[in-house]
């Protein structure tokens, strides 16, 4: 009998005592529905979906505030990539919280573009204008659509992807990041006069301190948007500093839809698509840790009916984005803190905040409002926010049982592989430049080579009844932080 449990269930149940086979059923033995299946009145569901929206809407707009402008876009083009973001982050949020055949893990789950493909896509398009966005959109597209076949055999192979491989992989993508809140914090142009000048530097400064303020004397749910509003109050300050560029907002449409492929067709490059199916391995990754995670809180434990049917509405969803000229998407874990704070565990809360991502992106002149940020304040922001994916990167290794065998060298050599594009960014400069779209990223390399040594170290010639044991002791399962900051 134990041989037919879902994979995952053990795990689950041990975690949330309280969540049985009674509780993962559709309605509870009372007739009474589940109350992930529950629909609130009216106004408490729209401001609580807007509470979620609040929580993840910096993380929505951050990547392509930081990949449009690396690709060469204009201002304009840059808000309407913004704007983009938000409405395929709203479908994506949809395809998870209500689903249809078996897409979706109709959990009170958050997608939205995930931070695990900026430095891939940076090196992919950088000033290449439209073109590198085509073929970003192309990688992604591909990389989606083969995540999407995978789905019900990437839940068997969890094991692969044990804390020492995420926990490294997370870190390095807060610390390959961290160097674009420092180009920020000098003003972003490096020809420009004002470049790394004083003012934009204490702007930054202070933008970082407001931010920690905030945090730490803000409880709840203004707690939650901390960076949010640390973003607003800097660049308020920001407007008599003379460092604010109203040109955005200025030349935005009040209504407009995201009209598909406005940069053109995709464009199909090999080194792209590796380099955009190791962010879909690293993004699929920290979705099941989020859902096991999610799970445990709702009361519905993540079986691998429900990992599944959530990986293909993550794989779904970001195979549509590009289209609609949004970018890969991912789990969004601040909002699993989120529905834990707040005990409300309904799904259509969550999928009344996807209908309000999308109204957001049908309104261009809402999504320009964040182009009115200056660099210097969005890069003292931005250290907090890479910051924190490399801190939780470290929070999951803690779990990594690194005094074990080898896997304090695997985190040595994947971490240290990883940063040669930060501290030596011309390593790399005698290779093909098929090969550099890949070399060029720590993050692809980091994580390639976190997983081929874990493999080598610790599955190649181990013995089944340890790594049976292991599994016993749920080591193989990812932890819920591995999936924490890293949007």
């Amino acid at each position: 009998m134990a041989a037919n449990k879902p994979r995952f269930r053990k795990d689950a149940d041990a975690a949330a005592p309280g969540a049985t086979d009674d509780t993962v059923a559709e309605t509870a033995s009372d007739g009474r529905k589940h109350p992930v299946d529950e629909t609130l009145p009216p106004l408490k569901m729209f401001t609580s979906g807007l509470q979620h929206v609040a929580a993840m809407y910096a993380g929505v707009v951050a990547p392509p505030l930081i990949v449009g402008p690396a690709v060469g876009l204009t201002a304009k083009e840059t808000a309407f990539l913004m704007g983009a973001s938000l409405f395929t982050a709203g479908i994506a949020t949809l395809l998870q919280t209500i689903g249809f055949w078996k897409v979706g893990a109709r959990l009170p789950f958050v997608n939205g573009v995930s931070f695990a493909g900026v430095a891939p896509m940076i090196a992919i398009g950088k000033d290449r204008g439209h073109d590198g966005i085509a073929v970003i959109f192309g990688a992604i597209i591909v990389a989606s659509l083969l995540g999407f076949v995978l789905a019900p055999y990437f839940c068997k192979l969890v094991r692969f992807f044990p804390p020492v491989v995420t926990g490294t992989v997370i870190t390095l993508i807060g610390v390959s990041l961290l160097p674009v809140a420092f180009n920020w914090s000098q003003g972003g142009n490096a020809a420009a006069d004002d470049y790394g000048s004083m003012t934009n530097i204490t702007m930054a400064a202070v933008t970082l301190v407001i931010v920690l303020a905030l945090r730490k004397l803000l409880r709840g749910f203004l707690q939650q948007i901390a960076i949010l509003l640390g973003l607003v109050v800097g660049t308020l300050i920001a407007i008599p500093a003379g460092i604010t560029d109203f040109s955005a907002i200025k030349n935005a449409d009040v209504v407009g839809f995201p009209t598909p492929f406005a940069f053109g067709g995709p464009q199909f490059e090999i080194a792209a698509i590796i380099s955009m199916c190791i962010v879909m391995l690293v993004c699929m990754t920290e979705s099941t840790a989020d859902m096991l995670a999610l799970g445990k809180i709702v009361g519905r434990p993540a079986d691998e009916k429900i990992i599944e049917g959530g990986l293909r509405a993550d794989t779904l969803g970001s195979a549509i984005s590009p289209i609609f000229n949004g970018f890969m998407c991912s789990a969004f874990a601040q909002n699993v803190g989120l529905v834990a704070m707040t005990k409300i565990r309904s799904r259509f809360v969550v999928a009344a905040g996807g209908g309000i991502l999308i109204v957001l992106g049908l309104v261009p002149v809402a999504a320009s409002v964040i182009a009115l940020v200056p660099l210097p304040v969005l890069g003292g922001a931005g250290i907090v926010l890479f910051g924190t994916v490399a801190a939780s990167g470290i929070q999951t290794l803690a779990t990594a049982a690194l005094e074990k065998g080898e896997n304090a060298l695997i985190v040595a050599a994947a971490l240290g592989i990883g940063l040669i594009p930060i501290a030596a960014p011309q390593f790399y400069h005698g290779f093909p430049e098929s090969l550099l779209v890949v070399l060029d990223s720590g993050i692809s390399t980091g994580c390639v080579v976190a997983i081929v040594l874990n493999l080598a170290f610790n599955h190649v010639g181990r013995r089944p009844d340890a790594e049976d044991e292991e599994q016993a002791n749920g080591e193989h399962v990812v932890p819920a932080a591995a999936g924490v900051g890293v949007h």
